[in-house]
């Protein structure tokens, strides 16, 4: 294999540091890029400032936009930062003559799905703007990829493995201090994920596939998956206290968070609210069938690792720089929600 430059975007992120170690690893020189310095990150700069990025990709073999915002931000900051930063990042690439631009989308973009398990072919239907935001961004990556270009999106489910906090930190915490878990409804609907080292093996084989077959738009998610009850109970019996899932009445639960949501005393957005209470999958046989995808890890095994590694870090002081909440390694405020610790 032919070693290269390749230029990651988000290098200090969750994502963007597991690939960039892979990469490393395989022998390419990765020239990382992220607002916060760290381990892998060459170039410290916004990516929504075209001049840096335009001397970021200079003599890039490869380019992977990692970079994004989480649903939680404010609107203006998650369309700034998704829609601009990519135009941004992927026209700097094309200009520099990148020969590969694999763009990170998320399944957001099909929105609240009304058919399962979904195809490639659903319509974006964005309901909420992260979801406008992560459309809109494929939308300019679908323009370049009409002009000749060489642009893959993948559209990962929710990823989990090291260094995943949000929701889960919310999860693991509850389990470590042997409290149940409440879910919506009887929790069970089928919720797919995606372990974070399956969704690295994937960016890796769309980097080194055929022009013909990477040139294409992706679904990635795990391949075994079981109900949200399921995956949750993993945990708590992982904990070791006995703990169950408990079911929340769902329509009133609704009412409730959502008034919370509102009055920003709860992290549970409502696009998230609504994706508890009915079945999301997606196909990956299209991604199986071009790219050889092949998924190691079920949901229960990308969980529970996390579970361990939160486990393991939690031992080690944090620095307060990183609990502000603005990336997935974060743990979320909880809010109103710590309180309610004490009924469970």
């Amino acid at each position: 294999m032919v070693n290269r430059i390749i230029a990651v975007t988000g290098a200090a992120g969750m994502l963007g540091s597991r690939l960039t170690e892979r990469l490393v690893a395989d022998g390419h020189h990765v020239r990382g890029i992220d607002l916060r310095p760290g381990p892998g990150v060459e170039v410290v700069g916004d990516i929504r400032d075209a001049a840096a990025m335009a001397r970021a990709m200079d003599g890039a073999d490869a380019l992977v936009h990692c970079a994004s915002a989480l649903p939680s931000y404010p609107v203006p900051e998650i369309r700034s930062i998704v829609v601009d930063g990519a135009r941004t990042v992927l026209t700097a690439a094309a200009r520099a003559r990148v020969p590969r631009l694999v763009h990170i989308s998320s399944t957001a973009v099909y929105g609240l799905p009304g058919v399962v398990p979904t195809t490639e072919e659903y319509p974006r239907e964005p309901v909420d703007p992260y979801s406008s935001a992560k459309a809109a961004a494929e939308e300019v990556a679908d323009k370049l990829r009409a002009e000749g270009l060489c642009v893959p999106i993948l559209r990962p489910k929710t990823f989990v493995g090291p260094g995943r906090m949000g929701l889960f930190a919310m999860l693991f915490e509850w389990a470590e201090e042997g409290r149940n878990f409440p879910v919506l409804g009887r929790g069970d609907v089928r919720i797919q994920m995606l372990a974070l080292a399956d969704l690295v093996d994937a960016v890796v084989s769309v980097l080194d596939a055929p022009e013909d077959a990477a040139n294409d738009t992706y679904n990635l998610a795990a391949a075994e998956f079981g109900t949200l009850r399921e995956d949750f109970q993993a945990v708590l019996d992982a904990a070791g206290h006995g703990r169950r899932v408990v079911s929340l009445p769902g329509r009133p639960a609704l009412a409730v968070l959502g008034l919370l949501e509102r009055a920003r005393l709860s992290p549970v957005y409502g696009r998230l609210l609504q994706k508890l209470t009915a079945d999301s999958y997606v196909s990956i046989e299209k991604a199986q069938r071009r790219l050889g995808y092949r998924p190691l890890m079920s949901n229960r095994d990308a969980i529970l690792g996390t579970y361990a590694w939160w486990r393991d870090q939690r031992k080690e002081p944090r620095h307060a720089a990183h609990q502000n909440g603005r990336t997935s390694r974060d743990p979320w405020k909880q809010g109103a929600l710590a309180a309610a610790k004490v009924f469970f």
